[in-house]
């Protein structure tokens, strides 16, 4: 391992300090810094000249400034002559903006992916992609590793029987489909209509949830409209208890009081992104961390073994 540096930006110093634990490496020495206009600085206080690089920055808010950070300590290794830089981010950012849903509007995952390769990312690690078929944006490998493995023995430890998993939308199915499988649970799906961005409303519950311990499952909660009108249609369906669990707690706007005024008995968040301190105070949140999951990933690349058999 004496080949293989880990850079951490601004957006999640917890997360990178626990995955070099994991390690058992030292961060790497790097200034991330600001001009007194807001100009990002950044300066590598260590040599990394034939070295394996790997940078880990989530795209979270503030989203533009920590994407930019992260394009520029690329610049910076590469220009260093580091023989592979890869990103990795826990949560991509744009990942929601992956087509076009309207005329003259931009693909920004695309966009993105372009910039990480033109600054110079050989290989990409990230988590829960929004869409799967984000990594074909790329013309480089990219890692799209899951926060299932660790939501999945949260879900066995603390729901014993009786449980049902809910998708929040048609899209969700497939992976919702996929956790009740191998917690051997029963499936449900919200019908829901989205009237405007991050605006949505649950109109009906397709399934038994009747009595059940209902764990609604997404990859992502940000303003939790969705979420609590889905908790709402669950437990007017019937159900026991409603939680929930996701991969990136965005959290953003009105996301805590709805879901302190939810039905919501908890919320199970992974720490791809850092909880800003009314989410950190709210006591229906449980954090997970994926430390673990992202440093075999980066051993794994590193050494040139199988990731995907992480999920096997």
């Amino acid at each position: 391992m004496k080949d293989l540096v880990i850079f951490s930006g601004n957006s999640n110093p917890d997360l990178s300090q626990k995955v070099c634990q994991y390690l058992d490496q030292p961060l790497g020495g790097a200034k991330v810094k600001t001009f007194s206009d807001g100009e990002i600085q950044i300066e590598i206080d260590e040599n990394i000249r034939l070295k394996d690089v790997y940078i880990i920055q989530s795209t979270c808010s503030p989203v533009n400034d920590n994407l930019v950070e992260l394009l520029l300590m690329i610049d910076a290794c590469n220009r260093s002559s580091a023989k592979r830089i890869t990103a990795v981010l826990p949560y991509y950012g744009y990942s929601r903006q992956d087509k076009k849903v309207a005329p003259r509007v931009p693909i920004s995952a695309k966009l993105v992916a372009d910039l990480l390769t033109v600054a110079g990312t050989k290989r990409v690690i990230t988590l829960d992609l929004h869409a799967g078929q984000i990594q074909g944006f790329f013309n480089i490998p990219v890692d799209n590793l899951f926060a299932a493995p660790v939501l999945i023995e949260y879900i066995k430890s603390n729901f014993q029987d009786n449980i049902v998993i809910i998708s929040p939308d048609a899209g969700g199915v497939e992976r919702a489909r996929a956790f009740a499988k191998r917690l051997d649970a029963d499936l449900a799906i919200i019908d829901k209509r989205r009237s405007a961005p991050n605006k949505a409303q649950a109109m009906a519950v397709v399934g038994d949830v009747r009595n059940k311990v209902a764990v609604i499952l997404d990859d992502m909660v940000d303003t939790a409209g969705t979420l609590t009108e889905a908790a709402t249609a669950v437990k007017n369906a019937g159900a026991k208890e409603v939680h929930a669990s996701c991969a990136h707690p965005v959290l953003s706007g009105p996301a805590i009081e709805r879901i302190d005024a939810s039905c919501l008995k908890s919320l199970a968040v992974t720490d791809t992104i850092p909880l800003k301190p009314n989410a950190a105070n709210c006591p229906k949140i449980r954090v997970l961390t994926i430390s673990a999951l992202v440093g075999e990933a980066i051993i794994r690349s590193h050494n040139g073994e199988s990731v995907s058999s992480l999920f096997i």
